[in-house]
């Protein structure tokens, strides 16, 4: 790939990955639950070295700023956020 090109392509990727929290610019508990989705996600993705994480939506969660994250073929994480919507604890669950 042309030199010239590589800048043209990795900003193009950053604005992609910005819609989605454009999509939400006005609600900061949508940005913040995105946030938190995200965070979490990449979390116990960096710590089982898995791909694909992600965030588990049948299991009901009583608790604010926590989450379920289902990683493939492995056992379930819950992970617990800040209001501003960064990971700050996972911990690993047992399949039942």
């Amino acid at each position: 790939m042309p030199t010239l090109l590589r800048p043209a392509l990795i900003i193009a990727l950053l604005g992609v990955a910005a819609c989605d929290e454009v999509a939400v610019a006005n609600d900061p508990v949508a940005r913040a639950e995105l946030r938190a989705t995200k965070s979490c996600i990449a979390a116990v993705e960096n710590e089982t070295g898995v791909s694909g994480a992600t965030i588990n939506t049948t299991i009901p969660i009583i608790e604010l700023n926590q989450y379920i994250v289902n990683v493939p073929n492995a056992p379930y994480w819950t992970c617990t956020t800040n209001d501003q919507g960064q990971a700050l604890t996972i911990t690993q669950n047992q399949r039942g």
